[in-house]
């Protein structure tokens, strides 16, 4: 079936009998067969262009009422919160949600309101994180618009200009009569950019890494071109909270810097000529590890996709301080904790190296399970090594055979490293490196015998 298929069966058949037609009175007025509409009602056929109209025409209908699926993130959006630990012991897979989402789509609405209100309201000062992110999720990480606009400014950089750092530099010079100053660390000992309008200067903090200046110069050009475009994004999420607003325009503006780094088109030819070969993308756009990763989750372009990659940003304590499914379906990054033998962690005590896994997911709800993942220490922006993360992109195992940091690595997965979603989430019995019991799992104790782990557990009571 074709990917922009319009299956809306339910939404047809609520519409006639809201107006208490029968299927022969309704086929007429929208001029086809009352055949053709049995099967429009039953899901075997999509809606074609032309029937949506005739919709529009003759009843109070709005088209936009289809895809009502799409402002919950659809199958993706709707699984990774049924990744919830709350659902753990409940397996529904991508058939069922689709089926919900198609026959029920107001009922299933109704439930993601429910949960996310909920969950902000548990997280207290991390709602509007989430609110954010979970806008971010129903685009999929992929904005179109601001892609094409950072393309075109790209390709007007480079007709007189190669190095893009000095692109940028005079883009801000000529268009803003603005300059860039270095300034050192004692000067900006908190901060890694700022806007001096009076002394018509983008001042950088030294410490910053080359990649980093270019990505700040560019974020400040976002800010200065794009600011509007920006703003009519974000306006359409509607979030209750400013702060929510605030966080996802930032992302917004980050994205635009990022693409215009690496435009959409180049980078992702780049991407398919060398295997997705992360050391060389950085060393061909000028970017940083972290940079990549992060533009490996948007390649999402009608017609143009790269592969669905995710991406998380980890602290030694195991804490998400970023996430990015994009179109991967991950549900492994929905977690409040990770689990310690994932690569990302290890590779804390292998600063700088790539480090790489292939690992399969035990509690990992209705998302895929396999997954091929990389992992790379970053310093914080401007840390100075004070503050250490890992960077960890993953695409799954099926997907990732061409991958230039996958060529010799065993991909099958009864030989992948077994992790969970954390110790709370994880019903693996045998794991040495439990540090608690699964949440409502019921402890059993023996006083004759000591296992090799410190828990012992049957099933939920």
């Amino acid at each position: 079936m074709a990917e922009d298929a319009l299956l809306a069966g339910p939404a047809i058949r609520r519409l006639r009998r809201r107006e208490g037609l029968t299927q022969a009175a309704m086929a007429a007025r929208i001029s086809i067969s009352p055949s053709y509409l049995n099967l429009i009602e039953r899901n075997r056929r999509p809606l074609s262009a032309r029937v949506v109209m005739q919709l529009v025409e003759q009843f109070d209908f709005d088209p936009r009422s289809l895809r009502q699926d799409e402002a919950i993130g659809g199958v993706d959006g709707m699984q990774r919160r049924l990744a919830d630990e709350r659902f753990a012991e409940i397996d529904v897979d991508r058939d069922e949600i689709a089926e919900w989402l198609s026959a029920a789509p107001n009922a299933a609405a109704a439930f993601v309101r429910l949960f996310d209100t909920v969950g902000h309201q548990a997280d207290g000062a991390s709602g509007p994180l989430i609110a954010s992110r979970r806008e971010i999720e129903r685009w999929r990480n992929h904005f179109a618009d601001l892609d094409t606009m950072a393309e075109g400014m790209a390709d007007e950089l480079r007709l007189s200009r190669g190095d893009i750092g000095v692109a940028l530099a005079e883009r801000l010079r000529e268009r803003h009569q603005l300059s860039v100053r270095i300034l050192p660390r004692e000067v900006m000992p908190d901060m890694l950019r700022r806007l001096d309008l009076h002394a018509r200067q983008l001042q950088l903090s030294e410490m910053l890494e080359p990649a980093s200046r270019n990505f700040q110069i560019a974020l400040q050009l976002a800010l200065l071109e794009k600011a509007e475009n920006i703003r009519n994004i974000a306006a359409g999420a509607r979030f209750e909270d400013a702060a929510a607003t605030r966080l996802f325009e930032r992302h917004l503006a980050g994205y635009f810097a990022a693409a215009l780094l690496m435009p959409y088109g180049r980078f992702l030819r780049a991407c398919d000529a060398t295997g997705y070969d992360l050391q060389v993308l950085q060393r061909r756009f000028g970017t940083s590890f972290q940079q990549v990763a992060h533009r490996l989750t948007t390649l999402q372009r009608v017609g143009q996709r790269g592969l669905p990659f995710f991406m998380a940003r980890i602290d030694r304590a195991g804490q998400f301080s970023k996430r990015f499914a994009g179109a991967s379906g991950a549900t492994l990054l929905e977690s409040e904790s990770s689990c310690p033998l994932w690569i990302a962690h290890q590779a804390f005590e292998r600063p700088g190296d790539l480090c790489t896994q292939a690992v399969s997911i035990e509690g990992g709800g209705a998302g895929p399970r396999h997954w091929f993942t990389m992992a790379q220490t970053v310093d914080g922006s401007g840390s100075g090594g004070d503050a250490r993360f890992v960077i960890v992109v993953g695409v799954e195992a099926k997907l990732s055979g061409d991958l230039a940091q996958a060529r010799g690595a065993n991909l099958r997965e009864d030989a992948a490293q077994q992790i969970g979603l954390g110790c709370a989430r994880c019903h693996r019995p045998d794991c040495k490196q439990r540090s608690l019991p699964p949440t409502g799992a019921g402890l059993q104790f023996d006083d004759l015998a000591r296992g090799v782990t410190p828990f012992r557990f049957g099933e939920q009571p």
